[in-house]
């Protein structure tokens, strides 16, 4: 089922288990993080999610989580909202905001990633 292969994502995700996370992705996944957060943009390929957006997720914050609380399934969509939380490095600020997100499933693998959060609440930990 689809939503269980997103919830397994941020099982892995939570457990800082990177394999386990890309191994749910297409090779070609289209990811798509929200104009305003920090590595706003869309990222094709699972080396371009690597490098834009974990590896710099994992180095530039502390704690940082996406704790999801609810999913919506229909076909190939899940929709998981959830709450982030996290320190940014370089300011010891930390915050808090909620996110939808809007997974897209084919054959058993992410094939698209779309991020929904309120922006000016992270970047308000940047400065």
């Amino acid at each position: 089922m689809n939503s269980d292969l997103i919830r397994g994502i941020y099982t892995a995700f939570a457990k800082g288990d990177v394999p386990g996370v890309v191994g749910a992705l297409d090779e070609d996944i289209r990811w798509t993080e929200a104009e305003g957060f920090p590595y706003g943009g869309t990222y094709v390929g699972v080396d371009a999610v690597l490098s834009n957006v974990f590896a710099k997720l994992g180095s530039e914050w502390e704690g940082f989580t996406a704790a999801p609380t609810t999913f919506v399934a229909e076909g190939d969509l899940v929709v998981a909202l959830g709450d982030y939380r996290g320190t940014y490095k370089a300011t010891g600020k930390s915050f808090s905001a909620p996110f939808a997100h809007v997974w897209t499933v084919r054959a058993g693998k992410v094939v698209r990633f779309q991020q929904y959060t309120d922006t000016a609440l992270v970047q308000a930990a940047l400065r």
